[in-house]
């Protein structure tokens, strides 16, 4: 069998371009050619990232500059937001850290709520929070509106935002929201190969990790931002990345950001519409579903059509195109269909048709 073209949360496709922008030949990354580069995607990068703040670039999977996050920045008690999997594995990575954790815990599908947050911020406890914006376990994206509230009332919090499936499909006004900390990976809704992680720390978070000793060297904030001054990455970057990273942002300004959402907007209202016309429901509650993935019921909620998700799988793979079977406690009793990226409706209605025929057949 050939290429099969994926549909799951990620790694995502990845087009032709940026393949080939991903193999233009290496030059030194201590030298003026790679300053000029980053020099050259920086003011691209603060527009997507909606801040006057330099934009750090991380030769890491997303979670490592989410550690990153844990050891700059907490210093006496983290409260991870824990909806699914990925907002769960948080409070697991903060212990490993040896960071004192605690947790605010919703059931699978629902949403965390600002009230919520606030409650528990309002103990005093806690000078951290992490949040998940889209978690893919669940299909759920979490509101962000209430942040901007949350960090005026307490200041001394940082806010730690995990926006790994969600960022540029959707805005995420960094600057404006008062978030501390924004992170995201390559391989979601950039649509780039796997193993670069992106984020952008704001003042308050940098003075933070100045008064901690522990924050280690390869993510330690501080060196981030001393080497961005100058247009450079603390260590050896992946070149490669950076040059599929340039071409992708031409692709994402070519189109324009307004556009862009609304595609991931459209494409995500036509998975759950195919949904509904095959009598399957949503996983999420309603009016909190992901813009970039939709995750289907399949039993781990009352309601709606059940299928035999792994059966269903062989069958769409054998038409060229692989989805995801659920991730974690609800794996087969949800699947995941994926819309992030470079997709079109042309490719969503390929997606479609290729599970229509799956479910003709089970």
């Amino acid at each position: 069998m050939g290429h099969l073209k994926l549909h799951i949360p990620g790694p995502v496709e990845v087009s032709e371009k940026t393949y080939r922008a991903f193999c233009i030949p290496m030059i030194g990354h201590r030298g003026q050619d790679f300053k000029d580069l980053y020099a050259e995607i920086q003011p691209q990068l603060q527009k997507l990232f909606y801040t006057e703040h330099l934009v750090f670039l991380s030769t890491s999977s997303a979670w490592g500059v989410m550690e990153g996050s844990l050891r700059n920045l907490v210093a006496k008690k983290v409260l991870c937001c824990m909806c699914g999997a990925f907002s769960d594995k948080w409070f697991d990575v903060a212990n490993r850290c040896g960071k004192e954790a605690d947790s605010l815990k919703v059931d699978w599908g629902s949403p965390i709520l600002p009230d919520q947050i606030d409650q528990r911020l309002a103990t005093g406890e806690f000078d951290a929070l992490t949040l998940v914006h889209n978690e893919t376990s669940t299909g759920v994206m979490n509101p962000l509106e209430g942040i901007r509230d949350l960090k005026k009332k307490y200041p001394e919090v940082m806010l730690i935002v995990d926006a790994v499936t969600s960022f540029s499909a959707v805005p995420i006004k960094f600057d404006e929201l008062g978030i501390d900390v924004l992170l995201t990976g390559s391989q979601k809704a950039l649509a780039l190969p796997p193993g670069f992680g992106l984020f952008v720390v704001s003042p308050a978070a940098l003075e933070k990790a100045a008064t901690l000793a522990d924050r280690g060297y390869y993510f330690d904030f501080l060196e981030f931002q001393k080497n961005a001054e100058k247009n450079m990455t603390p260590s050896t970057p992946s070149i490669g990345h950076i040059y599929a990273l340039r071409s992708k942002l031409e692709d994402i300004f070519e189109e324009g950001l307004e556009k862009r959402y609304e595609r991931h907007a459209t494409l995500s209202g036509m998975t759950r519409e195919w949904a509904a016309r095959n009598e399957f429901t949503l996983f999420p509650e309603s009016g909190y579903e992901s813009k970039t993935l939709t995750c289907i019921n399949n039993g781990a909620k009352p309601g709606g059509r059940i299928v035999d998700v792994a059966q269903m799988q062989k069958l769409v793979k054998a038409e060229g195109i692989l989805f995801d079977g659920g991730y974690g406690k609800v794996k087969g009793t949800t699947f995941r269909l994926s819309n992030m990226g470079d997709e079109t409706e042309e490719s969503m209605n390929a997606l479609y048709e290729a599970l229509d025929k799956g479910l003709a057949r089970l």
